[in-house]
């Protein structure tokens, strides 16, 4: 899903900032011609998610480099199981290992992250997606990651659809206002969104034709109420605050989205591990 240009961009700045000019330790002591095996191995449950990532870190490095991959992208893992085997030059094995380790349990982390809130929901009308809450420069690969998990994608960007939030619709005077002047010069092919605080902006969100209304922290009797309102005339978006312990609560309001900032800018990474064999 992923260009290659955009994958190799990120690599090549992650390895420019780790390596530098020298690797002051594996070129001291390594011989150049030297030549090993290694395995990616998982130290904790979680499903894989950028193996051919952090696969390419060592394809960049070295012409000569191969492995087998034993679970692949998706997959479901638990402590000891053997990702993936690796074989190539020993020097570059060691002077890629923190880059290719970095995304790897850095995206695993995030479609852990998501398969499991996709499964709090399950049975329910909810779908999962993430936010514009990403590191700078990892926005693809992370989303990539929620989609990996089995969540969906919310905004790429900002040029993705017209979404007002309360500092819009502040600066604008009010939903009704706000509403009317994108309307008026939105193209056809592009939603609205509109941010609401309480059910009487929903009732305004909905009375000036949102395609989406997000409740923005919003208690369930609230979104309950919320559901019940719109009545399926729009798309409802949960958001703010959610975790894994409040997540089958809003779910089970009836509410069309949740969005969870947290799978992207807070996520816990999947550990795993290189061995050298």
């Amino acid at each position: 899903m992923l260009p290659q240009f955009k994958i190799d961009d990120v690599i090549k700045t992650a390895i420019l900032e780790d390596i530098n000019y020298i690797d002051t330790t594996t070129d001291l002591m390594i011989p150049a011609d030297a030549r090993t095996t290694a395995r990616f191995m998982a130290k904790a449950e979680g499903v894989v998610c950028g193996l051919e990532i952090a696969l390419r870190v060592f394809q960049l490095l070295d012409a000569t480099f191969t492995a087998r991959i034993l679970m692949p992208e998706g997959s479901q893992v638990k402590p000891g199981d053997i990702i993936a085997e690796l074989e190539g030059s020993t020097r570059f094995l060691l002077k890629g290992e923190r880059t290719a380790l970095n995304l790897l349990q850095h995206l695993s982390g995030i479609a852990s992250a998501t398969n499991r809130a996709v499964k709090i929901v399950e049975g329910t009308n909810a779908s999962i997606t993430d936010t514009r809450k990403t590191l700078p420069g990892l926005r693809a690969m992370q989303k990539y990651a929620v989609t990996v998990g089995g969540g969906k994608n919310h905004r790429f960007n900002l040029s993705d659809g017209a979404m007002l939030k309360d500092n819009h619709i502040d600066a604008a005077g009010g939903i009704p206002q706000a509403v009317a002047t994108v309307r008026e010069k939105l193209g056809h092919m592009v939603k609205l969104e509109v941010e609401t605080r309480n059910l009487e902006e929903v009732r305004q969100a909905l009375d000036a034709g949102a395609d989406v209304i997000m409740l923005d922290n919003m208690d369930c009797p609230t979104m309950k109420a919320a559901v019940e309102l719109v009545s399926g005339r729009a798309l409802l978006e949960a958001s703010g605050g959610i975790t894994d312990e409040t997540l089958r609560a809003v779910a089970e309001t009836g509410v069309d989205i949740i969005s969870i900032g947290a799978l992207t800018h807070s996520v816990k990474a999947l550990d795993i591990s290189m061995k050298i064999q």
